[in-house]
């Protein structure tokens, strides 16, 4: 019995010393495989200030090419829009756009290229990136045969060549943000950026659209050195202000830039 006691002791001690270890250092200790699905985050700090990177997310970005901030020794935004169809707006976002010459881009996913030709004309010829959002819009986190993998990135990177005549930029958003460390190591195989965000808010349910007001305040206090801001195309309240939203923006001393643009990690 003492014995059995002893032991039970001395494993505890052991496990103790070990947990202060990983406080201590910093280390962690990752219980996921490497195709375990994550959901993208951030958490929000307030106007001006950078927001915090998801705790699991901690030395991948770096290492796999994703990005979630740009330049943050600057004031600096990188406008960014998610099209999985089309609503009616885009249009009219880029009229906006093209008015006061800020670039973008568009993440798209391969119907919306088949269906919508001249709009993505439109954005490569007004100088806006048209950029890759998958195919069939999975988790690629789920998609672990590599030749499925692959072929979201290249069926939709086909589409757009046949339309547009040239190469498509090598930027992808994973679908709802979900993603793994293979799906991200495969991204950048593949030779692309993945593009996370620092800002988004709830504007993407279309029977269900915030106010005017509300848009205005939520994005503008949203802003930071380096964003990569995230709105849908599809909202109704996100194209009505977005004019008004871009002007404050650079009323409060921010530049919009192209992630073309990003700097490149070291």
């Amino acid at each position: 019995m003492r014995k059995n006691k002893l032991f039970v002791f001395m494993l505890a001690l052991i496990l103790s010393i070990s947990c202060f270890s990983t406080i201590a250092f910093g280390h962690s200790i990752t219980l996921a495989s490497d195709d375990s699905e994550l959901n993208w985050y951030f958490v929000n700090r307030g106007k001006d200030t950078l927001p915090e990177c998801p705790k699991e997310a901690t030395g991948l970005l770096s290492k796999y090419d994703a990005y979630y901030l740009g330049d943050t020794n600057e004031k600096v935004i990188y406008l960014t829009f998610d099209e999985g169809y089309e609503n009616g707006y885009t249009p009219k976002i880029l009229d906006v756009l093209r008015d006061e010459k800020v670039p973008a881009a568009f993440f798209v996913v391969k119907p919306y290229i088949v269906d919508n030709p001249e709009i993505i004309k439109r954005m490569a010829d007004e100088g806006h990136l048209v950029c890759n959002h998958s195919n069939h819009h999975p988790s690629m986190a789920t998609v672990t045969d590599p030749e499925k993998f692959k072929a979201e990135f290249t069926d939709v990177e086909e589409a757009y060549k046949e339309i547009v005549g040239s190469d498509m930029p090598k930027f992808f958003r994973p679908p709802m943000g979900k993603y793994s460390i293979n799906s991200l190591k495969k991204t950048k195989d593949l030779g692309y950026k993945t593009i996370f965000w620092s800002f988004a808010y709830k504007d993407w349910i279309i029977d269900n659209q915030p106010s005017e007001e509300e848009a205005i305040k939520k994005i503008t206090n949203g802003v930071h050195p380096g964003c990569i801001m995230l709105i849908h195309a599809v909202s109704k309240t996100n194209t009505a202000v977005l004019k008004t939203v871009i002007q404050q923006i650079k009323a409060d001393g921010y530049e919009f830039k192209s992630l073309d643009e990003l700097p490149d990690y070291q």
